[in-house]
């Protein structure tokens, strides 16, 4: 393949083609290795989640809110991600966040 005699738009698509290619090629190498990951464990009688509790545990619960909306107390936030919007009109409205913690 002459990469030099390909055009500017041959070669973008070329490149698509290619990072399609590698992401799948890797999809698939990453199953193999849990199926031999799975097998070997398997020989001494344990599952994948045996040996490596915590890759499988990784998922968190439910978050607990730890703000309360004082005009609206079905809004709730838990502290974590973007802030609501009430959050912010409140904090701009002079309140601090201490003041809408939920004890």
């Amino acid at each position: 393949m002459d990469l030099n005699a390909m055009s500017s738009a041959e070669l973008k698509q070329l490149q698509t083609d290619l990072a399609n290619a590698i992401e799948a090629r890797q999809k698939e190498d990453l199953r193999e290795a849990r199926l031999a990951a799975e097998k070997a464990v398997g020989q001494f009688g344990f599952s994948l989640e045996d040996v490596f509790p915590s890759a499988v545990k990784r998922l968190k619960g439910k978050a607990v809110p730890k703000y309360r909306n004082p005009m609206n107390p079905d809004q709730t936030w838990t502290g974590r991600g973007r802030k609501p919007k009430w959050i912010n009109e409140v904090l701009q409205g002079g309140a601090d966040l201490t003041d809408l913690e939920i004890n």
